[in-house]
Parts: C-alpha cells; sequence; structure tokens
C-alpha cells in the first residue's frame, strides 16, 4: 500500500491507490464539481454504482496510459472510473 497517501483518520482515497489495493468504503466526499459535473450529482452517480459506505472495493485493473480509467470491484459487480471521480471514495484498506 505504499503508493496510496494514508489520511490521519486511517482512510486511503481510492484514486490514489495501486491496483491489488483492497478495502471498504468510509464515506464519499465529493468536494467540487469534476468535469462540469456538480458535485451533488457525482455524489448521486456513486453511491447508485454501489460505492456505499461498508461496501468492499478492490482495484482489479488500470489504464495503459496515465493509469486511468481504472477496474474497481465493488462487492460483487465490477465498475470502470476515472481516478479523479475515485479519488471522493475514502476507503479503510485491509489490514493483512
Amino acid at each position: 500500500m505504499s503508493a496510496a497517501k494514508e489520511m490521519s483518520n486511517g482512510t486511503v482515497a481510492l484514486g490514489a491507490a495501486p491496483v491489488g489495493f483492497a478495502g471498504r468504503i468510509h464515506t464519499i466526499r465529493v468536494t467540487a464539481d469534476i468535469d462540469g459535473l456538480p458535485a451533488a450529482e457525482l455524489e448521486r452517480r456513486l453511491i447508485e454504482l454501489g460505492f456505499v459506505e461498508g461496501a468492499r472495493v478492490e482495484i482489479l485493473h488500470q489504464g495503459l496510459f496515465g493509469h486511468d480509467p481504472i477496474a474497481v470491484r465493488v462487492n460483487e459487480a465490477t465498475v470502470a472510473l476515472r481516478r479523479r471521480e475515485a479519488t471522493s471514495i475514502l476507503v479503510e484498506p485491509d489490514r493483512r
């Protein structure tokens, strides 16, 4: 997990985590509009995709150029996200 910066509360922004990272969603915190999409709308869309508190997530794959987008398994579904969208998802890493 060395590539992902851990925050003071022990969470990691999913968008900063490497392939193979796994954990549980702590919270969704969208602080600004992304690509013209209002913050509230992005938060709503993430929740609709299954990114809810307590859901298990794992980064499965990333794009070749710029490591974007990422393929994320959230519970039993696989979703593609841009890393800048995934930075709004704060995750508690699995401690192994």
